[in-house]
């Protein structure tokens, strides 16, 4: 079993509320707009991290995280990517392939807003775990922790940052 937290768009910001979470899990995964490679040493300090890059992040944090990240955790199949759309609205640059490969985990962020969505025609779980920096028009900061173990999803929490 894994305890995994999710965040996204830290816009150059973490601070100790988002470490004590990091510490809480076993695994870290950010969806993308990171802002400064400091942030991301830190949290590998403390836990295993797996990224991708968005759409401000500089050539520093591009040539150290890929666009796309597609991986198996535990057996869950799981991709993670900055800017993918929803469910009937997947972006265009993904669209075909997620059609014809569906993974059972499909994760983005970017747009601040945390969703959390069944995609009941593709039967995958979409988490969008809204913006974990304080730059942006979100009024909350949130994250994303769950658990998987063996092809399973569950245990999902929403966390709301002051």
């Amino acid at each position: 079993m894994k305890k995994i937290l999710l965040l996204s768009d830290t816009h150059n910001h973490i601070d100790d509320r988002i470490l004590h979470y990091v510490n809480e899990a076993d695994e870290v995964w950010h969806a993308g707009d990171i802002g400064r490679i400091s942030i991301t040493e830190q949290i590998k300090k403390l836990k295993p991290l797996r990224a991708v890059y968005g759409n401000i992040d500089d050539n520093e944090i591009r040539k150290e995280f890929p666009l796309h990240q597609r991986f198996l955790c535990e057996e869950v199949d799981v991709w993670m990517t900055h800017i993918g759309g929803y469910p009937n609205r997947y972006s265009p640059d993904i669209r075909e392939e997620i059609k014809k490969n569906p993974p059972k985990l499909f994760i983005s962020g970017h747009s601040h807003i945390l969703k959390v969505i069944n995609d009941k025609k593709l039967n995958l779980l979409h988490m969008n775990p809204g913006a974990a920096g304080k730059y942006g028009f979100h009024k909350k900061r949130t994250m994303l922790r769950f658990k998987i173990e063996a092809k399973n999803i569950f245990d999902l929490e929403v966390i709301e940052l002051e």
